[in-house]
């Protein structure tokens, strides 16, 4: 499964993610107060109780948070590893060993994984992005102890069959022209992304470039196996109906087994300045125009580290949700609904990755309308956060919504798990997760324009605009045309 680089409110949308929120989190029951066992004799974070960590001597952390209202849990395991970490000629080998570890192990036969989770009455699956690849069950609390082993196992023992490894390649690359080169408009995305960003790895598609695919050896997903699935380098996730004591002194015995290895160096990637406007024209058989823009912007990770201000992220969360927050948002009141100039438009903040991103805005023309009648508009709405001050009346609602749907979604334990193991992974760290709303809300409208004026500049955008080709009629593909 793959997934891209996300905003946090729309982190794991279930078709992705196995979640990316609840309304209001159970906390921990008044019994689980004090301190719990220290594995390895390590401190355990108590300070906030919401949620409990520990790391295991081989440098493996555990979070733990409990809700207690049905005896189920989530177990993620999450690998600091995806495709920004990857070079040109290898793009996509993290997705590919995301196949592989359903294989089997020198313990485990391949196919033996599947039967034992079924087994037991779990779901399963795994996803990878630009930053981290997750492995993730949805099960009884009670059978948390098999799960546990079976995460383990495959951690170091994993079996790199030739063999096994030629058909998961063919797999992946039937997913490749299922999911983007049959279709338009994640064509241009993929196009999008690589005129975009010129030097971060983020312009590389996570399920690879079809050329690096066909060139993948097993060897290829050996080493990369054995460089960075290692306990240094995971995080154990656990969420639900479950004791924190347990569940730490399962991830002893099962994970504390392993010796940590000496992770490579990683080399700084970050994007060159942008230098001018980039606009980039995508002929493809398709029956629908499409338009895709994309401002630079700051990450979460640009003011963790002192290079923005704090609020500058949130404050460009509520700007994507001002053009585009649902039915009484901008895009869709005046330019859908108002001059009927789009048939859809879209705005999102990708900012919670673990390099700086963009501010992207796509839309389709209504039936009659010229792309650059439809990218006008657009911009022409961009410009007036620029110029004048959003209404409170309107930047309440706003706010209202952004909270309200990430309050929702946190109802879901999957949802919660995965934003604990994605913060982490990319280096924000989970307590982020509680510091969000608080920091929404705090969003004044002049921080808005402020976001606008700074970073929604011409210089840094990068327009890609899909302009329809002939189709085949009797395939519905390409024709001569193309």
């Amino acid at each position: 499964m793959i997934t891209r680089s996300l905003s946090l409110a729309t982190l794991l949308l279930v078709a992705l993610f196995p979640v990316a929120s609840p309304a209001a989190q159970q906390h921990l029951a008044d019994s689980q107060t004090g301190k719990l066992a220290q594995p390895d004799k390590q401190a355990i974070n108590t300070s906030k109780p919401k949620v409990f960590e520990a790391t295991l001597k081989n440098g493996m952390k555990v979070l733990v948070k409990q809700d207690k209202r049905a005896p189920v849990a989530v177990i993620q395991v999450w690998y600091k590893i995806g495709t920004s970490y990857e070079h040109e000629g290898i793009t996509g080998l993290s997705h590919a060993l995301e196949h592989m570890m359903f294989k089997g192990t020198k313990k485990h036969k391949s196919g033996e994984f599947e039967k034992l989770v079924s087994a037991i009455g779990a779901r399963n699956n795994a996803f990878t992005s630009q930053d981290y690849t997750a492995y993730y069950e949805v099960l009884a609390n009670d059978k948390l102890d098999t799960v546990m082993e079976i995460e383990a196992d495959r951690m170091r023992n994993l079996v790199f069959d030739p063999e096994e490894f030629k058909k998961e390649i063919e797999v992946v690359k039937e997913e490749r022209r299922w999911r983007t080169d049959d279709k338009p408009a994640s064509l241009t995305r993929e196009q999008f992304n690589a005129v975009a960003f010129l030097n971060s790895p983020y312009r590389s598609p996570v399920i690879g470039w079809m050329v690096d695919l066909e060139g993948m050896k097993v060897k290829d997903a050996f080493d990369w196996y054995k460089k960075w699935y290692t306990p240094n380098n995971a995080t154990l996730v656990v969420v639900g109906d479950v004791d924190p004591q347990q569940v730490f002194a399962m991830a002893k015995k099962y994970f504390g087994v392993y010796k940590r290895n000496e992770l490579p160096e990683i080399k700084a990637r970050t994007e060159v300045k942008q230098l001018g406007p980039r606009h980039l024209t995508v002929k493809l058989p398709a029956k629908l125009a499409n338009l895709r823009m994309g401002f630079k912007t700051p990450g979460m990770i640009s003011a963790k580290q002192g290079k923005v201000e704090k609020w500058e992220p949130y404050a460009l969360e509520v700007l994507a949700n001002i053009l585009d927050g649902g039915d009484s948002a901008r895009f869709a009141k005046n330019l859908v609904r108002g001059k009927e100039i789009a048939a859809s438009a879209s705005a999102g903040y990708y900012g919670y990755g673990r390099l700086p991103n963009m501010l992207v805005i796509t839309g389709v023309p209504a039936k009659g309308v010229e792309t650059k009648t439809l990218q006008k508009a657009l911009l022409d709405e961009v410009e007036k956060l620029k110029t004048e001050l959003v209404d409170e009346k309107e930047l309440a609602r706003v706010k209202a919504q952004v909270v309200a749907g990430e309050v929702y979604e946190r109802d879901s334990i999957q949802h919660v798990a995965t934003l604990l193991g994605s913060l982490e992974s990319v280096g924000l760290g989970h307590q982020l997760m509680d510091e969000y709303v608080p920091e929404i809300m705090a969003v004044t409208a002049e921080q808005v324009r402020k976001v606008a004026k700074k970073y929604l500049l011409e210089d840094q955008l990068t327009v890609a605009e899909l302009i329809p080709q002939a189709m085949d009629k009797k395939t519905n593909k390409a024709g001569d045309a193309h």
